[in-house]
């Protein structure tokens, strides 16, 4: 009989981590393993958005070992671990039954493919880029030398741990003819020349662009194909700002609409218990910016931007003031509603991935979140 293949929990971390990256995540956040042990075997996973006492019920109702969470539930280090608070007793029941606890939150809001991309797709925006860019830093130039019969084995080995790609193009690099010396010392096993006598190869230097969050993989990548037993390489950080990681998206929809359609459309489309908005309802709606969760702060850079419309939630007053006064529409649908896709969505792409490495492991998305807010019409 054939063995089941089950990664382990640092695996599974791993994966988060590759798409993505906890460098992403504000330094505020508290992301990746809360509560657990990394060498646990996984078979089961249950993904959530809130690591409520329910769902971790849920998951364990659901036989998961691991509860991967929108929210963080621990922000702070705990002063005390008691079962007499919700936290408490959440850690305490997570660690009593062996089930980990791990938090994917502004990394998942920032990262391409991620919690915003979902939801501008759920409204059905097209040709959708990130309101707010990642700050500059978040990319390096890599700069190596290769002899001219390992050029494309090095540089397809890099591509394809995730360098070379700038907006939608990829395997993007330089290449330029040049002359390399060295002298191997003692003890040296060199690919090229003899210990002791000073050589010089034909090599070729390649450049190409990584971001920070993939370099590990793409050097890991390299070393392992490069034929030099000590291979130089220049890593080069780069100002500029990145177009395919952010907070919030801007798109536009594929036919306009007015404010108070567009409204409808949201409150069907997340399916939210209400939505609130700031307006003319008779105000033309073309351009669209969205923000999961809380993201009333990008209002200007929406306005700037030229969205007609902000999606969010948990908008306070004096922001829908705000969004008056600069003239720019705004909706608020919620904080569940506009982050609650990401449980069935992250459990799919989980799913997929573990597919195409063999694991055999089930993610689980939990669907007995609800609104934790009643309205009266």
């Amino acid at each position: 009989m054939k063995k089941r293949q089950y990664p382990r929990l640092q695996e599974i971390i791993g994966l988060l981590n590759q798409h993505y990256p906890s460098s992403l995540a504000e330094e505020w956040d508290n992301v990746g393993l809360q509560v657990g042990d990394p060498d646990a075997v996984i078979q089961r996973a249950a993904v959530c958005l809130d690591p409520t006492e329910a769902n971790l019920q849920a998951a364990l109702a659901a036989d998961a070992e691991v509860l991967i969470c929108h929210h963080p539930l621990l922000f702070k280090p705990l002063r005390r671990l008691s079962p007499t608070d919700a936290v408490g007793r959440t850690v305490w029941r997570a660690v009593q039954r062996n089930v980990a606890i791990v938090s994917i939150h502004t990394n998942l809001d920032r990262a391409r493919n991620g919690l915003n991309d979902w939801l501008a797709a759920a409204l059905g925006l097209e040709q959708c880029k990130p309101l707010q860019g990642a700050s500059p830093g978040d990319l390096l130039k890599l700069v190596t030398y290769v002899p001219f019969d390992h050029v494309e084995a090095v540089m397809n080995a890099a591509f394809k741990a995730g360098a070379g790609e700038i907006g939608a193009y990829d395997s993007c690099s330089f290449r330029q003819s040049g002359t390399g010396t060295f002298r191997p010392g003692e003890g040296a096993d060199p690919y090229l020349g003899r210990v002791g006598e000073l050589e010089q190869a034909e090599e070729v230097r390649l450049e190409t662009i990584v971001p920070r969050e993939r370099l590990a993989r793409v050097l890991r990548r390299l070393l392992a194909t490069h034929p030099y037993e000590e291979v130089a390489y220049d890593l080069i950080p780069l100002e500029n700002s990145r177009g395919d990681i952010g907070l919030g998206r801007l798109g536009s929809l594929p036919k306009a609409t007015n404010l108070d359609e567009f409204a409808a459309k949201v409150k069907s489309d997340l399916a939210a218990e209400a939505v609130r908005f700031v307006g003319d309802g008779t105000q033309p709606v073309d351009k669209v910016a969205v923000c999961g969760g809380s993201g009333a702060f990008l209002l200007h850079e929406a306005k700037r931007q030229g969205a007609d419309v902000l999606v969010t939630g948990d908008v306070k007053y004096h922001e829908a003031r705000q969004a008056e006064e600069i003239g720019i529409a705004l909706i608020d649908a919620g904080h569940f509603a506009t982050e609650r896709l990401m449980a069935r969505q992250l459990a799919d792409t989980l799913a997929e991935e573990a597919r195409q490495r063999k694991w055999e492991t089930g993610f689980v998305p939990l669907t007995i979140e609800k609104e934790p807010f009643q309205t009266i019409a």
